[in-house]
């Protein structure tokens, strides 16, 4: 994905792949002298002292030729040693979006650009579906509320972007969008308050399933009361099964939708409808939470029987895990995961405990939500700060505090074995677990 910075704008050091941190320079003590002068051994206690400032680094590289906030971070799915971030061309207002890709591993990459669209002015999130059916298919929706879908065809060189949905129906911007697993519905929210779970392959309307509205498999929106959730919705995650879908909104709100079962297709060709049934129960109405839910994950955890969590990431600092195995129970509500400062995304290590989240202090933190939290009810444990949440290791290198710095995102494969980071700060960093 090719800089839109202009030559003259790129670092001394644009031409290295991928800058190492020396072991030296991990950490370092600067001291702080308004006066520049070393400080006197008098004695007197009105003399300034000298303040410390140590700085952590706990990164094994670095990538830093942007030259402003980067928000936006992908991994590619087969090759997870390719990063994709995406940020700022530059400090102006009126700076372009710009975008580069690297590899986290020692061989060169090689990129070649295909295309590009320009239908909407801003892009919230984008999201490749899974289907191995629809390959080289991506999800976006912008601020204008609408979503696109997108095929790529690298062998069509005159059209190789090639528009397959547009959908109209949110009235706000459209915050957040996820696929089901198995790539057949796309489900999105919006600032007005409203879920839609599009049927973009038609697989819902061909058993009967679709929304009366000839585009939708679910619709959920604030005339309905229950749903209704003040503030808007920005966050939104499927569980692993494709059963249900979970919405974060403002003021700490969830709602728990059920999807619809489309059923199997036999080596045939032939649809198993035994199991169809239609989706669009609200389930649950969770609220633990003081501020907006920015962020939801949800884990397939291998038990007997299978465990599935739901984690939700707050304005507030805090993380809450939900046992969906059991009626959407608290299971862990840790205080302070990223102390005061908002956290941007919580994710699961793939069919494991182990929760990776990132917030506004700059800091990623890893997470073990096995142990003494008894799901629900008294056994659920209300942790206060990282000490007491299950907290097993931490990463530090981006600035932070409210500093003009915090991490926007990060990607960690399917192992978690190495975290890679999009940092407010400009910079993206590369950790091992």
């Amino acid at each position: 994905m090719p800089s839109d910075t202009p030559a003259e704008q790129q670092p001394a050091h644009a031409d290295e792949d991928l800058d190492v941190l020396a072991a030296d320079d991990a950490a370092e003590e600067i001291p702080d002298d308004d006066d520049n002068d070393m400080a006197m051994d008098s004695g007197d206690d009105d003399d300034a002292a000298a303040e410390e400032l140590t700085l952590a680094n706990d990164a094994i590289a670095y990538f830093d030729e942007p030259q402003d906030s980067l928000f936006a971070i992908a991994q590619h799915p087969l090759h997870p040693s390719l990063v994709a971030v995406g940020g700022s061309a530059g400090a102006a207002d009126d700076a372009p979006g710009a975008g580069w890709v690297f590899d986290t591993s020692a061989a060169p990459v090689a990129l070649t650009p295909l295309g590009e669209a320009q239908e909407v002015e801003e892009v919230n999130w984008l999201a490749a579906c899974p289907s191995p059916d629809h390959p080289n298919t991506v999800a976006l929706g912008a601020n204008d509320g609408s979503v696109w879908v997108y095929a790529v065809d690298p062998a069509d060189a005159a059209n190789p972007l090639q528009i397959v949905q547009s959908y109209f129906l949110h009235t706000a911007s459209c915050t957040a969008g996820t696929w089901t697993p198995d790539g057949r519905l796309l489900a999105t929210v919006s600032e007005d308050g409203t879920l839609h779970v599009w049927d973009v392959w038609g697989a819902a309307a061909a058993r009967g399933l679709g929304d009366s509205n000839g585009q939708t498999a679910v619709s959920m929106t604030p005339a309905d009361q229950r749903f209704e959730v003040e503030g808007g919705l920005y966050s939104v995650a499927v569980d692993p099964k494709a059963t249900f879908v979970a919405v974060g909104g403002a003021g700490g709100a969830i709602k728990i939708v059920s999807l619809p079962r489309l059923g199997t297709t036999t080596s045939q060709g032939k649809k198993a409808g035994a199991d169809l049934t239609a989706g669009g129960q609200i389930l649950a109405s969770l609220h633990t939470q003081s501020d907006g839910v920015e962020t939801l994950a949800v884990t397939l955890a291998q038990t007997t029987p299978a465990t599935v969590l739901l984690a939700a990431g707050s304005v507030d600092g805090s993380i809450c895990v939900y046992d969906a195995t059991r009626r959407f129970a608290v299971r862990r509500h840790i205080v302070g995961a990223h102390e005061e400062h908002s956290v941007v995304k919580v994710e699961f290590v793939r069919d494991s405990w182990a929760l990776t989240s990132c917030g506004m202090d700059g800091v990623v933190r890893r997470w073990d939500l096995r142990g003494g939290a008894a799901a629900g009810g008294p056994g659920a444990v209300q942790a206060s700060g990282a000490a007491d949440g299950g907290l097993v290791k931490e990463w530090r290198g981006h600035r932070g505090d409210g500093e003009g710095g915090g991490v926007l995102g990060f990607v960690q494969g399917q192992t978690g074995e190495r975290v890679v980071t999009a940092g407010d700060d400009g910079v993206a960093l590369v950790f091992e677990a």
